[in-house]
């Protein structure tokens, strides 16, 4: 009730408290007069407004790295220099691991022994080899064609594959191949796959990917940690290698896959494998 109307009532009732003659009528009106002179209590505060919701921050934007150009000679025909991202040819550089840290890939796989690999790969190689021996379309059949590679080795891989009259270019060949330095073979993280039964495709083609060994990469190796580094029309502009996996592990808590991960790293971000590993 407005303070002037409380004001006005209070003077009434204490006035009629006056004219009675009985106590108790005096008594009860002066209560009353009391009741309705007090102070009306304060209104509670306004609650405070909501925080705004939380929204969500726009996911990074990877900028390369600005680095110095590498000079490397190739093939004794001329000196060439990597671009300002560092990728030479489209292709990433990558440090070589020693000779001396690699071990033996499992014998299914490599009954000579001629493929080496990074020991922190070797668990989830060998897991991934027993679910393919388990399955009748493809047990038997997975087998290495390429493993770890040395400079000296991908500088021969590199330069054997440009014409003998040496019409084709740099860039031609780099769409297939990468030059020494740039190539994920020398890391030890990476198996070429074939298959035992090719059914007419060669090795290191397009077909292999339509094979059973091929479709069973392609639905299963990311389980285990493989995934594909050049998938069909990459952005990273180099041809479509179905047989090529490089390892990163399973999950990101597997013994070794942090270093893995880290090693292609900017691979990873810039030119996202397709199959690849989400854990």
């Amino acid at each position: 009730m407005p303070r002037p109307a409380l004001a006005g009532q209070c003077r009434s009732l204490l006035v009629l408290a006056g004219q009675s003659a009985s106590l108790p009528a005096l008594a009860c009106a002066s209560l009353l007069a009391l009741a309705a002179c007090a102070t009306e209590p304060p209104a509670p505060p306004a609650p405070a407004p909501a925080p705004p919701a939380p929204t969500a921050a726009p996911p990074p934007v990877y900028v390369p790295p600005i680095v110095a150009p590498r000079r490397l000679a190739l093939c004794e025909r001329g000196v060439v220099n990597s671009a300002s991202d560092g990728r030479l040819f489209n292709h990433l550089p990558y440090t070589p691991v020693s000779d001396t840290a690699l071990v033996s890939a499992p014998p299914q796989l490599s009954p000579d022994g001629s493929c080496k690999v990074h020991p922190a790969m070797l668990a989830d190689l060998s897991r991934m080899l027993a679910a393919a021996g388990s399955d009748p379309l493809v047990a038997g059949q997975i087998r290495a064609v390429s493993c770890h590679r040395s400079y000296q080795l991908q500088n021969a891989t590199f330069c054997g594959g440009i014409n003998a009259d040496e019409s084709g270019s740099f860039a031609e060949r780099a769409w297939a191949s990468a030059p020494p330095g740039y190539s994920e073979h020398a890391t030890g993280y990476v198996v070429d796959f074939g298959t035992r039964s090719p059914n007419g495709c060669p090795d290191a083609e397009a077909c292999f990917g339509t094979t059973p060994v091929g479709k069973w990469l392609f639905a299963n190796a990311a389980k285990f940690g493989f995934e594909l580094s050049f998938p069909a029309g990459n952005a990273q502009k180099v041809k479509w290698e179905p047989w090529h996996w490089r390892w990163v592990g399973a999950t990101a808590t597997t013994p070794g896959a942090a270093a893995a991960r880290g090693v292609f790293a900017q691979a990873r971000t810039r030119f996202p494998a397709t199959p690849r590993v989400e854990q």
